[in-house]
């Protein structure tokens, strides 16, 4: 099984941009709460290390989330699901790269603009850390 072209059903592609961003901001508001929660969990010394447990608990969220459902609590709401581009569910291996590359795109605000671009412009809409794995994100309508 293969995705839909992008040029054959634009529908499987179209508001994916505004999609991703919107499932981003919900998928922050969780890693927020959960970084709060492993916080008081650490008797606040993690607060010492801060912004390692956000990106600990960031990475693990998006792990899991992708790895078992193939889209995050914001790509659930926003109607995402995150395939391959032949068509195949990502396995947990990829889900942790995927993850990890995330995050680390996110500290270099450059490669961050990048992602940005690729997402507006490219085809299958898909950003850096998706180019990287050959993922994309698209509507649930697609076929499974």
């Amino acid at each position: 099984m293969t995705l839909p072209d992008p040029e054959l059903h634009p529908e499987f592609y179209r508001d994916v941009p505004i999609k991703r961003a919107l499932a981003w901001v919900v998928d922050l508001v969780v890693t927020l709460v959960l970084t709060l929660v492993g916080l008081a969990l650490t008797l606040f010394i993690g607060a010492f290390f801060l912004p390692v447990l956000f990106a600990m608990v960031s990475i693990g969220y998006r792990t899991v989330m992708l790895a078992r459902y193939g889209a995050t609590l914001g790509m659930m709401l926003t109607a995402l699901k995150w395939r391959q581009l032949d068509g195949r569910e990502p396995d947990a291996t990829a889900a942790l790269g995927y993850s990890a590359i995330h995050a680390a795109i996110w500290t270099i605000f450059p490669l961050q603009i990048a992602s940005i671009v690729m997402i507006l412009i490219s085809p299958y809409r898909q950003g850096l850390h998706d180019y990287l794995f050959g993922t994309t994100m698209l509507h649930t309508i697609a076929p499974d």
